[in-house]
């Protein structure tokens, strides 16, 4: 992996120049001491030979310190991030609501249940933010409603806060709005579900420039099966770092 990062809200640069092999790290280097980490033993020869060549060290740590930075805020400019968020809103048998966030990046977020405005913390469970196949993330927070009169339900709303961002995305908890949904596991039991699809418009398109990003090149080796091939492999890779002297 070989790029950086940057965090537009504290001005934070860190860049990567790793190495890995077979699934498992083979060397990295360490832009503070400027030196190559060897974590596993085999790694130890070509560690000792590229910490000797100081110059290539010292232009690789200029790339992914300034330079990459650089175009990574160029790339922000012209990327226009996304553009919407989606919340799910649903209400179980045992009469808890959750209310789930899905597709916001960075994963700095909150998502919280208001009563009147005020947040909630009794009868609340909050969830983990956890990542989604398209690298954004999701989340979801629980409100116990089984004391709540339906008539009261308007007084609740869920409110998504993405750190950067000012305007959140609130959304209420409208009994009229519910869908019921009934099938034959449920044994009379009913489901209300409310989809909403809140677009976030200019306030999210900043997203991109918050984000923590990597510019990354990703190699890695696709091994086959066979125990003999993969042993060939891995030889002339040893071969060829221990006649590389950059």
């Amino acid at each position: 992996m070989y790029g950086c990062e940057w965090d537009n809200e504290t001005g934070k640069v860190k860049g990567y120049d790793q190495h890995g092999y077979d699934g498992e790290d083979f060397v990295a280097l360490d832009l503070d001491t400027e030196i190559w980490i060897a974590p596993t033993p085999q790694a130890v020869t070509t560690k000792m030979k590229w910490d000797k060549n100081r110059a290539l060290i010292a232009q690789k740590k200029n790339y992914l310190t300034q330079e990459c930075p650089e175009w990574l805020k160029k790339y922000c400019q012209l990327y226009p991030g996304p553009q919407r968020v989606k919340h799910v809103v649903f209400k179980s048998p045992s009469s808890r609501v959750t209310c789930h966030a899905t597709g916001f990046y960075p994963d700095r977020a909150e998502l919280v249940w208001r009563k009147d405005g005020v947040e909630l913390h009794e009868g609340v469970e909050k969830g983990e933010i956890l990542p989604i196949i398209d690298g954004n993330f999701q989340m979801s927070v629980d409100l116990d409603l089984s004391s709540v009169r339906p008539e009261d339900w308007q007084r609740y709303d869920c409110v998504f806060q993405l750190s950067g961002v000012n305007e959140d995305i609130v959304t209420k908890l409208d009994k009229a709005a519910i869908r019921t949904n009934k099938s034959k596991s449920d044994k009379g039991r009913k489901h209300v579900m409310i989809y909403l699809l809140l677009s976030a418009g200019k306030s999210l398109a900043i997203l991109i420039i918050i984000a923590t990003l990597v510019l990354a090149v990703i190699s890695f080796i696709v091994y086959k099966k066979r125990t003999g091939e993969r042993q060939k492999q891995k030889s002339l890779l040893l071969d060829t770092l221990s006649k590389t002297d950059p």
